[in-house]
């Protein structure tokens, strides 16, 4: 039977789209809130002696390892834990799903978990039981939602690579929009209307899921009854190519760690210490979280021009030394707020047009380097292995997600513009690493 089309493409890929959309929606809406809400009330209220499942003994846990913290180290220690474990379980629900479930009653077991940890956030004494469902519910969701994009073309169809395009739009909607709504709610009307507003949006998501079944791929398993062929042997190349990965993997960990703050220090900051009025109107300061991919939908498609200009006059420049570029920006991006801090006493705000410029130069680092270290991957890595290599690329991510929630814990403890200065260091040091390693890395990875 004849697949049916929309605009060229599977209509699958549209149910996909709108599902990883509204999953997008609640996990950014959950993370536009998070750091404010431990700060500004779940911390003291735990602390107050009201029940919080679980909260003292983790806490105990924090402080036995890098001892007593005040309420911001904290709740940077609980951001950097829950964002990093939410990219190390996807390797077990990829797994889950290929040899047990199938992708698809994987991806609903995830919408439902995730649901329920964000209806849960409406009770204090259920919020670390929320985080824990949120962060199962995720390992189930974003391996298998991705996985099934692919599944819907056959191999070596030319418009695979236009359905990723598509579908990377309608992960950065979702981030774009939650914010506006969530933290809207959140910061308006009080935190739980915020989260529920985030549980909705992954019921939204479930929904469309399910009414658009029928449209999607077979799942594929890769357990099967027929007789496994005997797979190669890896040659020196392959063995060169993994190790030059994992290099590259390591330095990524840093670039993730400062550019993870913008969740959590960073939303401090624009909470306490920046000015959101325009023309005597104020914005919530969790919209400062819409910039980023707001700033991905006008700038993606322009480097991607420019890319394929630069390969037409025979300019193309190596995967690794645009990465080493992009973590270069990442650490010139805190420049501006130094600069905009300094000399300013404590009390004074900023303009929040300083954070949009700063977020603009992070967002051209993160293209320069997220998405070609993820093509690297999928273009280097001996075919049998891309998915363990791509399990260990987000594995990197993972280590750099809790190190963001260490970093932060430095952001009270010194003056802001020290801090920016720690991050610019951080990000620049990155940069130098990954050029230091230039030369040996495209002897190992290939001239891509």
């Amino acid at each position: 039977m004849k697949q049916k089309t929309l605009f060229g493409h599977p209509i699958g890929l549209f149910v996909l789209f709108f599902t990883e959309m509204w999953e997008r929606f609640s996990f950014y809406g959950m993370r536009a809130l998070l750091v404010l809400y431990l700060t500004q009330h779940l911390i003291q209220t735990a602390q107050s002696g009201d029940t919080v499942i679980g909260f003292t003994a983790l806490q105990a846990g924090l402080e036995f390892m890098f001892g007593p913290m005040s309420i911001q180290p904290l709740a940077s220690q609980i951001y950097g834990l829950y964002t990093g474990f939410v990219y190390f379980t996807p390797i077990f629900g990829g797994i889950l799903a290929d040899r047990f479930w199938g992708q698809r009653k994987t991806v609903m077991v995830g919408a439902v978990l995730m649901a329920l940890g964000h209806f849960l956030m409406a009770s204090e004494a259920f919020f670390l039981v929320a985080l824990l469902l949120l962060i199962l519910g995720s390992g189930c969701f974003k391996p298998n939602i991705s996985t099934q994009v692919g599944s819907l073309y056959p191999p070596g169809d030319p418009r695979r690579d236009g359905a990723f395009t598509i579908f990377y739009m309608g992960i950065n909607l979702g981030a774009f929009f939650s914010p506006l709504v969530c933290g809207t709610l959140g910061q308006r009307y009080g935190w739980h209307y915020g989260f529920g507003a985030a549980g909705l949006g992954m019921l939204l998501g479930l929904l469309v899921y399910l009414a658009g079944h029928k449209y999607l791929a077979e799942d594929r398993f890769t357990i099967t009854t027929a007789k496994p062929s005997k797979d190669a042997p890896l040659t020196g190349k392959n063995w060169q190519a993994i190790g030059g990965l994992i290099v590259l993997a390591v330095l990524n960990i840093m670039f993730w760690a400062v550019y993870e703050q913008q969740g959590n220090t960073l939303q401090l900051f624009a909470d306490q210490h920046t000015d959101w009025h325009v023309f005597g109107w104020e914005m919530p300061s969790t919209w400062f979280q819409s910039l980023n991919p707001a700033f991905i939908f006008l700038l993606a498609p322009l480097l991607d021009r420019r890319s394929a200009r630069l390969a037409d006059q025979g300019k193309t420049r190596s995967s690794v030394g645009k990465m080493a570029f992009g973590a270069g920006l990442l650490g010139a991006s805190f420049l501006v707020l130094i600069v905009a801090v300094s000399g300013l006493e404590s009390t004074v705000k900023i303009s929040f047009l300083w954070l949009v410029l700063c977020t603009f130069i992070y967002t051209l680092g993160e293209l320069h380097l997220s998405p070609i270290g993820l093509s690297l991957v999928t273009k280097v890595s001996p075919p049998r292995l891309v998915g363990m290599m791509m399990g260990m690329w987000f594995l990197a991510t993972f280590f750099g997600n809790y190190l963001s929630g260490y970093i932060g814990t430095y952001y009270e403890k010194m003056p802001k513009d020290s801090f920016f200065l720690l991050l610019a260091v951080l990000g620049a040091a990155t940069g130098l690493a990954i050029f230091a390693f230039k030369a040996p890395l495209k002897k190992l990875v290939g001239d891509f």
